[in-house]
């Protein structure tokens, strides 16, 4: 397409021209598109995923426009129930495009499985063993897959460690295993059960967790932009670098900060069908690591312009699990077009920084709560009892009133469609007559 990801007034487009137009940037097919505009997820689906299903709940599926990331143009795939989030993200982006977009990036797949060893009567000479047969223990860890291997993944390192505990001190080794393209949990959990009992035949310990963590700070994903003070005003960069001073300096603040960073950044990985909660961890405690601080960080370069960065764990997969067995994650995949973790890695965390640099600028601007609630406007219609056309009719109303709220909404249902009402039914009783 000639404008890549930036498509002028597509939120005022009704859903089938939006998906002719995502149908030709990502090459969609009709069944791509049937599966959009339907349930995608079977419930015969869904008992294959999870245990006990009932049914299948559904979140709203937008599209992050604008994304111009390392000189590449991307619709991102984004669900959830928020209102206000995509748009903002998409706005972020497109304020970042004449300055270049986003330069972005991220580590190598690594992963890190721990497996806890107790009861070591001498831990020093323990460790000492553990790391004289890392060769080994990597062996014997990557013949479990030859696959991942073949493709240049599998255990890369051997480490130990003595930790200190109120239930003692135990022993905690860690396989550095790269994943590739999977997000990694599976086959590293794996590794290090098959690996165990090999670890307690060299130290005589005693093994207790083999389990994969979800800090992932040898997968780090990253992302900068500049936002022009010609556009974006030098006021809003010197608000910006004061909500950002807050949020450093205020563990409340800091808090919210990254809430909204996630905002983003858990819509595109729900939507791709990855773990949000493993990513979600990740990121806040290496939020904490000295001290709990911004997953951003914000400064003026040498012209006053606003230069945004992030860099967050960024455990991600598109092979595996749910990304292959949700027919709408696999779509999203397709819409990015991503060719490997490594990229939708960087693609996440752009989304993270633009949707952090949205909502600060619109705190030091106008407030949070003007552009949210005239989206959210549209929900308090439904609630009231508005169907149709009413819907927008209604939400324009209690935009125009600034009184956005459920009880306004259903005080005007009665005056503004009351009248409406008769007049169909005088018509009708003509029709009758004649």
């Amino acid at each position: 397409m000639k404008n890549g990801s930036a498509v002028a007034g597509f939120y005022k487009l009704d859903i089938n021209k939006r998906h002719r137009i995502v149908k030709r940037f990502a090459k969609l097919s009709e069944k791509d598109l049937r599966l959009l505009k339907g349930a995608a997820l079977s419930l015969k689906t869904a008992d294959r995923m999870v245990e006990n299903v009932v049914g299948t709940t559904h979140l709203p599926l937008g599209l992050g426009l604008n994304f111009l990331i390392n000189g590449r143009d991307y619709m991102v795939p984004m669900a959830l129930e928020e209102p206000s989030v995509i748009a903002a993200a998409s706005h972020a982006a497109k304020l970042a495009r004449p300055t270049g977009g986003f330069v972005a990036g991220s580590d190598e797949p690594l992963m890190i499985g721990q497996i806890q060893l107790t009861g070591i009567k001498n831990l020093k000479k323990a460790r000492k063993l553990v790391l004289k047969n890392k060769s080994r223990i990597k062996e014997m860890a990557n013949s479990l897959d030859s696959t991942i291997v073949n493709l240049g993944g599998g255990v890369k390192d051997v480490d130990a460690r003595i930790l200190k505990t109120k239930n003692g001190k135990m022993l905690i080794v860690h396989l550095i295993v790269d994943v590739r393209d999977a997000m990694g949990a599976n086959i590293i959990n794996t590794m290090c059960e098959f690996v165990s009992p090999f670890l307690v035949g060299i130290t005589g310990g005693k093994i207790g967790l083999r389990i994969v963590s979800n800090l992932a700070t040898k997968r780090m994903a990253w992302a900068r932009a500049v936002w022009s003070k010609d556009i974006i005003g030098e006021e809003t960069v010197d608000g910006v670098l004061k909500a950002y001073a807050f949020a450093e300096a205020d563990a409340h603040r800091c808090t919210t900060h990254n809430k909204g960073i996630m905002n983003g950044i858990d819509a595109v990985l729900i939507a791709t069908g990855n773990d949000f909660r493993a990513v979600e961890a990740g990121a806040h405690a290496y939020a904490s690591n000295g001290g709990y601080k911004c997953l951003t960080k914000y400064k003026k370069d040498w012209h006053g312009n606003l230069i945004g960065s992030i860099e967050i764990p960024m455990a991600i997969g598109i092979v595996g699990g749910v990304t292959k067995t949700h027919p709408v994650a696999n779509i999203s995949l397709k819409i990015l077009g991503v060719k490997n973790a490594q990229e939708l890695a960087a693609i996440i965390a752009s989304v993270g920084l633009a949707q952090n640099f949205a909502a600060l600028r619109a705190l030091a601007t106008e407030g949070i709560q003007k552009g949210h609630m005239e989206l959210h406007a549209c929900n308090i219609a439904v609630i009231a009892g508005a169907k149709g056309t009413a819907v927008e009719k209604l939400s324009k109303r209690l935009v125009k009133e600034r009184d956005i709220s459920v009880s306004r909404a259903k005080e005007l249902m009665k005056t503004l469609f009351r009248r409406k009402k008769k007049i169909i039914v005088k018509k009708k009783i003509r029709v009758r007559i004649r």
